[in-house]
């Protein structure tokens, strides 16, 4: 598949992506992305682009924070989000999420990855979540 051509604009972006130490800096730069997407400087496809660039480079960065910018993984983290509201995760549910990770091509370590930035939130908030497992035969079970 053929890398658009990006504009001067998305290649500021980049250039402050790759300088970016902490993944604070990079929430910063998606606020930006969103502003320019916002006041049609950029196109949304610039702008999924670079967001999805961002929360690769957000990976390479320590601690366990969630980038929240325009980017695939973010059409994933609210689709699972939705899921988690109600405090399980069903087998069914599970099959609709592995669904839309091979639709965006997000990777079984970037789901678990997230999910677990999730739980760690909603951990902190006093929620709790419980998460049903496959079993041989088609029964799910906590």
């Amino acid at each position: 598949m053929p890398v658009p051509r990006m504009s001067r604009r998305c290649r500021k972006h980049l250039s402050k992506i790759q300088r970016a130490k902490t993944k604070y800096e990079l929430q910063q730069i998606a606020s930006d992305v969103q502003s320019e997407l916002d006041r049609r400087n950029i196109s949304y496809d610039e702008a999924l682009n670079v967001g999805n660039i961002l929360q690769d480079k957000a990976d390479t960065l320590a601690g366990d924070e969630i980038v929240y910018a325009i980017s695939d993984r973010d059409s994933y983290r609210r689709t699972l989000e939705l899921y988690l509201k109600d405090g399980i995760l069903t087998a069914t549910e599970q099959l609709l999420l592995w669904e839309e990770r091979r639709r965006l091509g997000i990777t079984d370590d970037d789901h678990e990855r997230l999910l677990m930035q999730l739980l760690a939130q909603w951990k902190k908030q006093g929620k709790s979540v419980t998460i049903h497992n496959f079993r041989r035969g088609g029964a799910a079970v906590e």
